[in-house]
């Protein structure tokens, strides 16, 4: 069959059948929308199915760590489907499992010590990761006899996941305002997004500011919190917006002083995307629970983690008469094929020592953050290690940000795309989140196409 007649057989097929995710499908099912098909992978970069090559500078919705085909990785999943596929750990156990499991309790202690935080409960993505996290934070307090702490408190522009409880404690409108009806009910707090304060603080005193916000709802309410949730450091989906020094560690004094627990929803900056292993680790404010996922396969498989302290799994110990069992599971939990590559990904880490290796790529980005921070419609250009956002504003001054309606995070978007790189916006803020593996030479292009779209664009 005729190249053309292929995409154009593969492109009606897509529109008939498959309803994308986060998309307005009228626009997707147009006529004159011709997608981008994906057939290869390599590197830092994608492959369209008419054999031009782009740069890949979302990391495949921010999953892929350390490049596309990595031979290790490959090479790991290959080895153990020759052993064995799926083995379910209800009533089981299997290889590769243990030995993660066993890796990632080390790797803890090694950025968390003596936070006891060694207990590994596997699921497949990161909703389910921050489900099972609600789930054994509410039944931890049963068992200790606290039963009316079955709220939680967590933060506005915070974004968990999809699932509904995950929905629950989420804070971004525009995806969660819909299902409002559905969930139950939180505590929130106001976001620490400094550039836009929503206590109209100044930067310097924003940090505060909200952190005695979240205080003022733990002690009128901490009898009924039983943990605070959010995504330490870098509110990712909610618009890569950077928490202010001082205020991480200070909700973490905060949950200890009031008894609530305390979950680090890890998904999106775990595994050295904001330049230590987990964001956390910067202002030392080792969780109760922390959720994993994304990263954790190096974007090859489906595969989350949410680690528990052991004073937290030790309250669901008992008499089987007794029902404290956890009762949560999933059909591929424990995937010994997610788990190999998730060895495999540790693996690269020790031996490469990625987080140094990134120190010079984290260096170049921050140096153009704060470059292209003068470009007139740009309001604020945030990141912390290689997670970043360009926020873009009609008008500088004023803070005045460009209509919904008028799309311009993503006409700077298809303007990348013209010139080779892929990125994906989130409304006017520009997500850079490439893979942690981009050469710096890759880095110095993505970072120059970006600004030459936004100039071209913006004017």
């Amino acid at each position: 069959m005729p190249l053309e007649d292929k995409i154009r057989q593969l492109e009606a097929t897509d529109k008939l059948h498959i309803w994308h995710p986060f998309t307005q499908m009228k626009d997707w099912v147009n006529e004159d929308n011709h997608p981008l098909i994906i057939t290869e992978a390599r590197d830092t970069f994608i492959k369209d199915i008419r054999g031009r090559w782009y740069l890949d500078g979302v990391s495949s919705l921010w999953v892929n760590l350390l490049g596309h085909r990595r031979k290790e990785i490959d090479e790991a999943i290959k080895g153990q489907l020759e052993k064995a596929a799926h083995s379910t750990l209800l009533g089981l156990a299997n290889e590769a499992s243990i030995e993660l499991a066993g890796r990632l309790s080390s790797l803890m202690e090694k950025s968390f010590p003596a936070s006891n935080l060694n207990k590994i409960f596997y699921s497949d993505n990161g909703s389910t990761a921050v489900e099972v996290a609600l789930k054994m934070a509410f039944q931890y307090w049963r068992h200790r006899g606290f039963e009316k702490k079955t709220a939680f408190l967590s933060l506005e522009n915070g974004y968990h996941g999809d699932t509904l409880g995950a929905v629950s404690v989420g804070g971004v409108g525009i995806f969660h305002d819909t299902f409002r009806p559905l969930l139950f009910k939180t505590f929130k707090a106001p976001s620490p997004y400094c550039y836009r304060c929503p206590l109209r603080r100044k930067k310097e005193t924003c940090r505060l500011a909200c952190a005695e916000k979240v205080e003022g709802i733990l002690k009128k309410n901490a009898d009924k919190i039983a943990a605070l949730i959010l995504e330490p450091m870098v509110q990712a989906a909610g618009g890569m917006i950077i928490f202010p020094s001082g205020y991480l560690k200070r909700v973490r004094e905060l949950c200890l002083k009031y008894n609530v627990l305390l979950i680090a929803d890890e998904v999106a900056t775990g595994f050295g995307r904001t330049g230590r292993m987990f964001a956390s680790e910067h202002e030392e404010a080792a969780p109760d629970i922390l959720c994993l996922s994304k990263g954790i396969t190096g974007g090859y498989m489906p595969l989350a983690v949410t680690v528990a302290r052991e004073e937290i799994y030790n309250a669901f110990l008992g008499e089987y008469a007794e029902l404290k069992t956890f009762f949560h599971g999933h059909s591929y939990t424990g995937n010994p094929l997610a788990c190999a590559a998730a060895i495999a990904v540790l693996d690269i880490f020790g031996k490469e020592d990625v987080l140094t290796s990134s120190r010079g790529k984290i260096g170049m980005l921050q140096k153009w953050l704060r470059e292209t921070e003068s470009l007139p419609h740009v309001g604020e250009a945030r990141g912390l290690g290689l997670m970043a956002g360009v926020e873009l504003v009609r008008e500088k001054r004023k803070k005045e940000p460009y209509p919904w309606e008028e799309r311009m995070g993503w006409r700077v978007a298809l303007r990348c795309l013209e010139k080779g790189l892929f990125i994906r916006p989130l409304g006017n803020v520009l997500v850079i989140m490439p893979p942690l593996s981009i050469s710096i030479e890759n880095l110095k292009m993505m970072l120059e196409i970006i600004a030459d779209s936004i100039n071209e664009t913006t004017d």
